[in-house]
């Protein structure tokens, strides 16, 4: 319902404010829009029928902040300016933003496992879709394109499918609302969605962005995206993020142990508190240049140190023929389970498979240690494979490895003093090393030697 005066019909909200959203449970909610100058505003929630003033400033703005309830709904929220407007449907809940290139973006129409049988079960009232339009500016925007809509088979099919496999696992497990909101873009660098400043500031940021190259369907300059997609949003509340993001980046991989986590920071800065910040590591894939797809992979490793975040390992879901593998489900669970153990508690799901901690000599064998391995290593064949080993001349050699409860030892005939480890070190590798759980352990390198790409 929008009821407007004739001569003062001004008060106005941003896209991501429209009937059938969800807001996120038990928090201080900003709320913004525009009017005349100095037009006074009330914005009245239904869930406490209380209200909140305010008046534009001199520029046409204004914000307001409410509390939100635990998860239910539907509730209607009014704002009145000169003119009214009327938001219906809104439900509270769990509000989550997805971002990245092409496998976030990917939809069930553009190819899944089990594709029928998903958006047939689409049905999902309390499961909300936002869908962030394709667009770029050279600066930031106040606005963006899109809106709310329940998940029915007929919006899932084209919505961000690990998004909705996501949303799905939490809808069930949780029993509350879930907000979606993706904002993502086939074959985009990480630098388009970061605010252009924090690759100029940085040298070697900046030079690495220069070796992206330019393509048909996606934006390669800094900023982009971020300025028309991204910093619109802000700050509606959010439980967190999830990333799937690096494929493109491949062009210049060792700037990127950099890069994200300063994406990361400064996407937490801009929205005022340190959300989960959660993202998948990218799959095995035949790159063009040897290497290139495991180093980004070992730099997405890294990023776990940034406090706060958790990474997804695709490794033994993916398909080395084809950058965007099909099996968007099991993503989305584990995405969900690491969601719902880090965010919501549930500490009896696991969420990760073993992560390289440290490494000790003992003679002529390596002895690995690892998190995520509490209840032991297991392989799937034969043999463990994909390791290598190396001695002071930095030369890597095929190794064995064996399962020693929560830890490996790795050896090869020919190197007597080994002093560095690397596992499924190459672009393709699927290796078969997992946790008792069975959820497959991350590429890794204990050396910190110089890796030049050809």
């Amino acid at each position: 319902m929008c009821s407007l005066s004739p001569l003062f019909a001004n008060v106005g909200l941003p896209a991501i404010f429209n009937s059938h959203m969800i807001l996120q449970q038990k928090a201080e909610v900003v709320i913004w829009g525009w009017g005349k100058a100095q037009e006074p505003v009330s914005v009245t929630t239904s869930w406490n029928q209380q209200t909140v003033k305010t008046e534009t400033n001199p520029n046409g703005q204004w914000r307001v902040t409410v509390n939100t309830p635990a998860a239910g709904g539907p509730y209607s929220i009014t704002v009145q300016g000169y003119n009214t407007i009327k938001l219906e449907d809104v439900l509270i809940g769990e509000v989550w933003l997805v971002s990245g290139q092409s496998n976030m973006e990917w939809s069930a129409r553009a190819g899944i496992d089990n594709a029928e049988e998903a958006v047939r079960g689409a049905n999902h009232p309390n499961i909300r879709f936002f869908n962030v339009q394709h667009r770029t500016a050279d600066a930031p925007q106040l606005d963006l394109g899109g809106q709310w809509v329940p998940s029915t088979p007929e919006t899932m099919i084209d919505f961000s499918a690990i998004a909705y496999f996501f949303g799905r696992e939490l809808h069930q497990e949780l029993d509350v609302p879930i907000g979606l909101i993706n904002s993502s873009w086939g074959g985009t660098p990480a630098e388009v969605w970061v605010a252009p400043e924090v690759t100029a500031s940085d040298p070697g940021l900046a030079e690495a962005a220069k070796k992206i190259a330019p393509m048909e369907w996606a934006p390669h300059e800094p900023g982009k995206t971020y300025h028309a997609m991204l910093a619109p949003l802000i700050p509606y509340r959010i439980a967190g993020v999830l990333w799937y993001q690096g494929e493109t980046n491949t062009a210049a991989p060792q700037s990127y142990a950099r890069l994200f986590p300063a994406l990361i920071n400064r996407w937490r800065s801009e929205w005022g508190y340190d959300f989960p910040f959660y993202y998948a590591q990218i799959a095995p894939f035949k790159y063009g240049r040897p290497l290139e797809g495991v180093l980004l992979r070992d730099a997405q490793r890294k990023a776990l140190s940034v406090p706060g975040t958790g990474m997804v390992v695709t490794s033994d879901i993916g398909n080395i023929n084809d950058i965007h593998p099909r099996n968007k489900q099991d993503v989305g669970k584990r995405f969900a389970n690491l969601a719902l153990n880090k965010t919501y508690g549930r500490k009896n799901l696991p969420f990760s498979g073993p992560l390289y901690r440290e490494m000790k000599t003992e003679g002529s064998k390596v002895r690995l240690y690892f998190d995520h391995a509490e209840n032991g290593l297991v392989m799937k064949g034969k043999q463990l494979t994909h390791f290598e080993i190396a001695g002071e001349d930095q030369q890597f050699v095929p190794a064995k490895a064996r399962v020693d409860g929560k830890t490996l030892v790795v050896s090869a005939p020919g190197v007597k003093k080994p002093v560095a480890v690397r596992f499924a070190w190459s672009n393709t590798a699927e290796p078969n090393l997992f946790n008792k759980e069975g959820l497959p352990a991350s590429s890794f390198r204990t050396d910190d030697w110089p890796i030049p790409l050809q």
